[in-house]
């Protein structure tokens, strides 16, 4: 437990980057006390003058006290940069977080993932396209990546987590949170949030518990989407838009990013379709990037074109219209 609370007290310390944190828990490891650290002996081990003044110990141990018994209380976790648990994929990236809260079931590490990004003002087309992506993805085995945000990101979870109650079988959705896990933002997506919880998805967070929806989160956030991923998918992005940013996250660490061929050239696209123009390769359905991989959705029949097995096929075609639907209800503010 002690150790736990000094991670998390390190964790809390805001003007160090991840980095810093973690040659700052070496310099612990080794002997010193976080207790009795001077200012100036954490310069000296960060190697960089701090122009924060803000330096208080023993609040901080209170704080992480504080958060190690939320994480008891809640059945959540938090992972340092050595656990096991903590996605491989995001280890690699240049400025990976110190740790993460995560509630829900373990990560899913056992393969890649994807992310599934865009506007928070999606077109119905685009959302239910979020949607089958989603679906199939699960159905594929690969863990569906988003930020639990209005429009595509909703689509894409909701999607994976249908996926999931007609196919035991399929992969679990993951919402990378841009507030500490003990809440969920928006708030009108806690309904969502525990579907997810219930579906044997988590929630994820860099941030600790207290903490809100600050502006530069969402960017912060955005590179652990990306980074979580083997691919970035944007369904509909405007220019300029969060997903872009979550693209060129992707994209800076060598990762694939496609672009929904379908929404191209619509009226909330702008940003996706300069992707597209710029390179970005452009799917019609997921089967070409699991083609490229050597997956298939899973399926105890032979698959028919669009990656759904032939018992499914009809099927998919209601599916589309129920996603659809729901999908406008949720732009409008309405009820099912």
């Amino acid at each position: 437990m002690a150790t736990l609370i000094r991670k998390l007290a390190i964790h809390r310390i805001s003007f160090l980057r991840p980095f810093e944190k973690q040659r700052l828990e070496a310099a612990l490891d080794a002997g010193a006390e976080l207790s009795s650290l001077s200012f100036s002996a954490m310069e000296r081990i960060v190697g960089r003058l701090i122009r924060s003044r803000a330096w208080d110990p023993a609040l901080l141990l209170r704080r992480a006290e504080e958060d190690a018994r939320f994480l008891e209380a809640r059945g959540a976790r938090y992972l340092s940069f050595a656990d096991p648990e903590y996605p491989p994929l995001l280890r690699e990236i240049h400025d990976p977080p110190y740790g993460l809260f995560v509630r829900g079931a373990a990560l899913p590490n056992g393969g890649p993932s994807i992310a599934i990004v865009g506007t928070r003002s999606a077109t119905g087309r685009g959302a239910s396209l979020a949607s089958i992506f989603g679906r199939d993805a699960a159905l594929a085995g690969l863990p569906v990546v988003s930020g639990l945000a209005r429009g595509i990101d909703a689509a894409a979870h909701r999607g994976a987590l249908a996926a999931r109650a007609r196919d035991s079988r399929a992969a679990p959705t993951v919402a990378v949170l841009p507030v500490g896990v003990d809440s969920v933002y928006p708030p009108s997506h806690r309904p969502l949030a525990a579907a997810i919880l219930e579906g044997g998805g988590c929630l994820l967070s860099e941030y600790p518990t207290g903490e809100g929806p600050m502006t530069w989160r969402f960017p912060e956030r955005n590179r652990v989407i990306a980074g979580m991923a083997r691919a970035t998918l944007v369904v509909e992005a405007p220019d300029p838009s969060g997903a872009l940013i979550t693209a060129h996250h992707a994209l800076d660490e060598g990762r694939d990013v496609c672009i929904a061929l379908g929404t191209l050239g619509g009226p909330m696209n702008a940003g996706a379709d300069r992707l597209a123009s710029e390179g970005a390769a452009t799917l019609s359905s997921l089967d070409e990037l699991l083609r490229e991989w050597g997956f298939s959705i899973k399926s105890s029949g032979k698959a028919a074109p669009g990656g759904v097995s032939p018992d499914r096929a009809g099927e998919s075609r209601g599916d589309e219209a129920i996603f659809l639907a729901r999908a406008l209800r949720d732009e409008l503010g309405l009820g099912e």
